[in-house]
């Protein structure tokens, strides 16, 4: 039995209840047309995760990717929980090595909590001192996860005091279809106003309030006062 089988089997011993699955397929939108459509779940609790990852904390990054491409989102996540954990401790080589397996499998990395548990602290964290035409790339994608990791690797940026990238694909995400990119965008907006720049904030509000999903300006809106958040909904409205 390979090494990847004999982690498999130990992650899948732990596998909570029918109920419990059932409640993350409805969770997680797995029905016919969701977002989240046909993925498979062994009812892991995410401390269980995080557990199995430290277990495993230094497989063979070749038996990491593997797990990664898993069928079961549980495993993908112990996956990426390792990854993030190998990342933070590796020299530039193999800092480069996570980055790359990353990107090389983003068609597995389908979900809002494996894109969030992962995209800044490897792809933002990488991508910090170095040119992010890549980022430019992924957030014109039309993959929705795709989006999601350029949007969310902005936050390694926005912890670091910086907020131009947040900005330009909030801007360009404006007429994005998907609720969750709205939930992305307007998060990010949050952060930097809170972390970053107030007045960016309300520069990007003032400009862009009428047109923003209401759900990206609600999410934006959230640490500034009853008051400015009543403005810049009536901004909406108004103009709209």
């Amino acid at each position: 039995m390979s090494v990847v089988a004999l982690v498999q089997k130990d992650i899948r011993s732990q596998g909570g209840s029918k109920e419990r699955v059932a409640a993350l397929q409805k969770f997680f939108d797995t029905g016919p047309g969701g977002y989240g459509e046909g993925y498979v779940f062994i009812s892991l609790r995410v401390p269980q995760s995080r557990a199995f990852a430290k277990k495993y904390i230094y497989l063979d990054l070749k038996d990491v990717q593997a797990l990664l491409k898993s069928k079961i989102h549980e495993e993908r996540l112990i996956a990426l929980l390792i990854l993030v954990a190998r990342f933070k401790e590796a020299d530039a080589k193999e800092q480069k090595q996570i980055y790359d397996i990353y990107l090389k499998n983003t068609r597995s990395i389908n979900n809002w909590d494996l894109v969030d548990t992962s995209a800044e602290h490897i792809v933002g964290a990488y991508l910090w001192d170095k040119n992010r035409k890549v980022l430019s790339d992924l957030i014109k994608s039309k993959d929705l996860w795709e989006r999601r990791i350029a949007m969310l690797a902005t936050f390694h940026f926005i912890k670091k005091g910086e907020s131009k990238d947040a900005l330009r694909f909030a801007k360009m995400l404006l007429k994005d279809e998907h609720d969750l990119m709205h939930k992305a965008s307007g998060w990010m907006l949050r952060e930097l106003g809170k972390r970053v720049s107030e007045k960016d904030l309300r520069a990007f509000l003032e400009k862009h309030a009428h047109v923003m999903p209401r759900t990206m300006l609600r999410y934006a809106l959230e640490k500034l006062s009853a008051q400015d958040r009543a403005y810049y909904m009536g901004l909406k409205k108004v103009r709209t």
